[in-house]
């Protein structure tokens, strides 16, 4: 492993150092190694209180990152730094992107295309409805599921991401060794399997409760969107959504009774300017265009999630229309369907958005 990632590893084991200091220590010393190896006296001149530069002095045996990286090879977790190419790249973005990530399992590309699903952790029946509804629909559609492993919605919106053949992340609260709650334990190793567990804290940190907010803004930070599923104003599911606008993510929710308090947190987001969604239909049709195509298992390139409702001729046609003009002859041979039926789905598409004609029989796809 890079000394570079080892002396991020060390800087981020010692306590008090989170993700603000650590970006404030390494943006003024240039490396975690330079923090390292700062002395006392050059730490206390950069801010530091004496007793944490004391701390971070006394942590140049890199003793911690090395038991640290031994107990990660024992469990099969991969440690991943800010400058990895490992590391996703949607969460890069955000300000404060975690400098360490913890996964168990594997992030794809595909993953790019994903939506948080958050909620409560006492879903009614109703909650616990639309919670499989989403995941399911999203995951047949071809968009993975991000969310946090906890009771309730978190853990049905996992469950249902699986069961339709998906793909799954969960963003932790602690460390992979220290699972929380232990009653998922069964349903996290199903996650390893078709997706990752993923966490900013070291394998044996516990999970407490200061962490949970922590950890909402990862799950944000994966996704295109954050959507809501049966909140109360007090949910911590707000903390999520709150993340996803900081981050310039849209926000989605879904309606409730209005005089349920299940949904009040929901039907205030809504009021204050989150997208209101009654199907998944409607979550694709919100997310809008995506920065950097992505590619799917099956080999579609896709450029608008939207797209992902279309019919098997559509797409098929549509990934022979290329982002410069492309003659409409030529997709008609390649696409080896009957002239008048292809000529028929590409005006469909035409009227769809997601192709436009040019004088001379020539198609582009929109971007």
């Amino acid at each position: 492993m890079a000394d570079a990632l080892i002396d991020d590893l060390q800087l981020m084991l010692i306590p008090k150092v989170g993700p603000v200091t650590y970006r404030k220590l390494v943006r003024h010393f240039g490396s975690a190694t330079a923090v390292i190896e700062a002395s006392i006296a050059t730490l206390e001149q950069a801010g530091l209180a004496p007793n944490l530069a004391s701390r971070v002095s006394l942590a140049r045996d890199r003793a911690e990152a090395n038991q640290v990286l031994r107990q990660c090879e024992e469990s099969g977790i991969r440690v991943v730094g800010h400058d990895d190419d490992a590391y996703p790249a949607r969460l890069k973005e955000i300000d404060d992107a975690p400098p360490i990530l913890y996964i168990q399992g594997e992030i794809t590309p595909a993953d790019q295309l994903s939506v948080a699903i958050v909620g409560s952790r006492r879903p009614s029946v109703y909650g616990e409805q639309m919670a499989k509804n989403f995941a399911g629909g999203l995951a047949r559609a071809g968009v993975s599921v991000v969310s946090g492993l906890a009771r309730g919605v978190d853990g049905l919106a996992h469950a249902a991401t699986l069961e339709a053949g998906g793909r799954t992340l969960a963003v932790l609260g602690g460390g992979i060794n220290q699972l929380y709650p232990r009653e998922h334990i069964d349903l996290s190793r199903r996650v390893v399997e078709r997706g990752a567990l993923i966490t900013e804290y070291a394998p044996n940190v516990p999970a407490i409760a200061p962490q949970f907010p922590q950890r909402n803004r990862i799950i944000s930070g994966l996704s295109l969107a954050t959507l809501v599923i049966e909140a109360s104003e007090k949910s911590g599911s707000l903390h999520t959504a709150r993340h996803a606008m900081e981050q310039h993510r849209d926000v989605l929710a879904v309606p409730g009774r209005v005089d349920s308090e299940a949904s009040a947190g929901c039907l205030k987001l809504i009021r204050d300017g989150a997208i209101l969604v009654r199907h998944v239909e409607d979550v694709l049709e919100a997310l809008g265009h995506l920065a950097v195509p992505v590619k799917q298992p099956s080999g579609q390139v896709v450029q608008q999630p939207r797209e992902l409702l279309l019919s098997d001729q559509e797409k098929q046609l549509l990934n022979l229309v290329g982002l410069e003009a492309t003659p409409v002859d030529e997709v008609l041979t390649k696409s080896g369907i009957e002239p008048s039926r292809a000529l028929s789905t590409l005006t469909v598409l035409e009227i769809k958005k997601l192709v436009r004609r040019l004088p001379g029989n020539f198609i582009v796809r929109i971007a």
